[in-house]
């Protein structure tokens, strides 16, 4: 097949979530013999640089660059009219005239988006099946987002979100099928009765690359991961910080938290000023942090989707302590596979049950990673997506014989 792969970052080196889901669907698809033409957008010329590493995943690409200030100019331009800002800031004039240009000239067995916010470029076209993949439902984001922040913003993430859930139904019903990436997303995609067929498949983890090091752990170290430009990673240090962190060091004074994530504010910086606590940046790897830690922390009160931190982290056979919130993205079972807990003494309770018992850190540990293996794997995920896309063909195929 000739598919048209369009996606709201691009998808290469497949470093953060955003990019790590199509990456190994355009790799698959590549797999498969399929010849894919990427279509994406980069937000600097380093960042279209790296992203020319895509080549031997794909037939084509095509980079639309473009600059955070326009961006965010785009974004302010639609707060008064119903199209949402976020739309604003993934679309681009040259991108659009790319995609409108091969859209015309050539024949498409399939058109895949990946998120909402790029769809705008292919929704108005037809003639060729088309799946969007929300991934996740950013309108729920949006609308998590104004429980957290402090009106006037909570009144602007608020009335995003609403034009977001517009945008959703509306963008769905120009597509023949749409997935999500979890079974509670999909859940919220259905609610919305569209109409339009829709299913869901899971992101997956390398097992291979995140795999358990030889190194010995210290049962004195937790960790954190994950961007820290990003605000609901930023909210919940500075809550976990705030609320779980000193429970933590009046029952082990030697406890040590490693944040690590790149881009952190001056506020995440910040933290560093609390004993054990260390703030690294942007590191060039996070396995050697995730692997020398008792447990890895995921505290989310705003998660969406998939958290990859988690898969990752169970993957190399470091326990997890997250979020219900969190948990929800997961295919594992809460005291099995990992352990949930919300509020600051479940938090504290279910870190030093591990820090204290090293045989329930290893059956932890043990049974998250054999978890993964059987129930977050790219190719049972990707075997899902084939018969998603089988299905969508099948039943464009039929409407047209019916409508000749």
């Amino acid at each position: 097949m000739k598919i048209l792969y369009v996606c709201h970052r691009f998808p290469y080196p497949p470093k953060r979530g955003g990019k790590i889901r199509p990456f190994n669907m355009i790799r698959h698809f590549g797999e498969q013999g399929h010849e894919v033409t990427v279509c994406s957008l980069a937000r600097s010329p380093a960042e279209a640089e790296e992203a020319r590493g895509i080549a031997p995943y794909c037939k084509e690409f095509h980079i639309g660059l473009v600059r955070n200030p326009v961006q965010t100019l785009r974004m302010v331009a639609r707060l008064p009219v119903p199209t949402p800002s976020s739309m604003g800031f993934f679309f681009s004039p040259d991108l659009a005239r790319t995609i409108d240009t091969i859209v015309r000239d050539r024949s498409w067995d399939l058109i895949f988006v990946h998120c909402s916010s790029v769809a705008q470029y292919v929704a108005h076209v037809t003639g060729v099946p088309k799946i969007l993949d929300f991934g996740d439902m950013d309108s729920q984001k949006w609308l998590e987002y104004a429980n957290f922040k402090r009106f006037p913003l909570s009144l602007g993430y608020r009335l995003e979100g609403s034009k977001m859930m517009a945008a959703e139904k509306r963008l769905a019903r120009q597509f023949d099928l749409c997935t999500a990436t979890t079974r509670a997303e999909w859940e919220t995609l259905d609610s919305f009765a569209t109409g339009v067929p829709s299913d869901w498949f899971p992101n997956g983890v390398d097992s291979e690359f995140f795999c358990p090091g030889d190194e010995a752990y210290d049962p004195d170290l937790i960790s954190f991961i994950g961007r820290m430009d990003y605000y609901p990673n930023q909210e919940a240090m500075f809550r976990f910080c705030r609320e779980v962190w000193p429970l933590l060091r009046r029952r082990r004074p030697t406890l040590k938290l490693v944040i690590v994530g790149a881009d952190p504010s001056a506020a995440v910086r910040r933290l560093e000023r609390l004993d054990g606590v260390t703030v690294t940046g942007s590191v060039p790897d996070v396995r050697p942090y995730v692997r020398q830690s008792a447990a890895m922390v995921a505290p989310l009160a705003i998660a969406r989707g998939t958290q990859n931190k988690i898969l990752e982290a169970m993957s190399m056979g470091v326990p997890v302590v997250t979020s219900s919130m969190a948990a929800g993205g997961v295919d594992a079972q809460s005291e099995k596979h990992f352990l949930v807990a919300d509020g600051p003494d479940q938090y504290a309770a279910a870190i030093l049950r591990i820090l204290d018992d090293p045989a329930e850190r290893t059956r932890l540990a043990r049974a998250g990673r054999d978890r993964m293996l059987g129930h977050h794997a790219w190719p049972n995920s990707m075997a899902r997506l084939d018969a998603i896309v089988d299905r969508c063909i099948t039943a464009y195929t039929a409407s047209q014989r019916i409508s000749a």
